[in-house]
């Protein structure tokens, strides 16, 4: 008996969100039951413990950094309890490739007491990058989405319920080998670690990436300096209504020019019952 569809998500520019949102309106009419939202971007709403019971079934979605679960939310995903509650992780890539998210997301869901029905790895445009996936998810991904929930919700109309710490086989590996790395032409590793946007004189100061910054790391006081961690997320750029951030780092750059590049092709979602 589903009593409740909840969504729950990191979405800083709005790609997760898009399908974690769509599944949870479709699914929600299925049961003709309840729906809520948890949308925990923001660190302040990472600050609150969530709790979910064995009747909820949570589509819980990520984006996909560095072909895995952002690490800036690990300690948080393990904050949550499951009891028991089904779940749908699903993660968010940028028309490369999810590898090791997918396996890790449903992985960490399940440790914290979930129980996974199904998964999908869906594209959304790139956080680097208006070329890259652009405009995705897009129709034709509402519409793989909407076959999806039909496909979830007769999968559990069934009488389908996992086993604690039963598994979906969903490809790549946990724990993963690492991050994906991404190199020159030399085969030299780049690193974008410590990259941080820089804001142009178009800047009004509205503060909106101050607001935004799931971080956290845009001071109020001066819009151009970081007190914290950038994880390259994309949401100050993408968000500011004046265009004023953007990166000039050569290597990041490079690395941009270089997936946009290579990764012409349209990738598609992958999905797993």
């Amino acid at each position: 008996m589903i009593d409740r569809v909840v969504g729950m998500y990191f979405s800083p520019t709005g790609t997760t969100e898009k399908i974690v949102q769509e599944l949870v309106e479709l699914l929600s009419l299925k049961f003709q039951c309840e729906k809520a939202y948890i949308d925990f971007t923001l660190p302040g709403v990472r600050e609150e413990v969530q709790t979910f019971s064995s009747s909820d079934l949570v589509i819980f979605g990520t984006p996909v950094y560095a072909g895995r679960v952002p690490n800036v939310l690990l300690k948080y995903i393990h904050t949550v309890s499951g009891g028991e509650a089904l779940a749908v992780p699903i993660v968010l890539f940028g028309n490369r490739n999810y590898d090791d998210a997918l396996a890790e997301l449903q992985s960490l869901l399940a440790e914290d007491g979930f129980l996974p029905v199904a998964a999908g790895a869906f594209v959304g445009e790139h956080s680097f990058s208006e070329i890259l996936g652009a405009g995705r998810p897009d129709n034709a991904d509402m519409e793989v989405a909407e076959t999806f929930a039909d496909d979830i919700y007769n999968k559990l109309c069934g009488g389908f319920r996992p086993q604690k710490g039963e598994l979906l086989n969903v490809g790549g590996e946990y724990p993963s080998k690492g991050y994906y790395q991404p190199r020159d032409r030399k085969g030299n590793p780049v690193d974008i670690r410590k990259v941080k946007p820089k804001t142009s004189d178009s800047c009004n100061n509205c503060k909106l990436c101050v607001k935004v910054c799931p971080m956290g790391s845009i001071s109020f006081d001066n819009v151009r300096e970081f007190t914290g961690i950038c994880i390259k997320c994309g949401s100050c750029i993408k968000k500011c209504p004046m265009g004023a951030k953007y990166y000039d780092a050569e290597s990041y750059l490079y690395h941009q020019h270089e997936l946009e590049e290579e990764y012409t092709r349209r990738a598609e979602p992958s999905l797993f019952l």
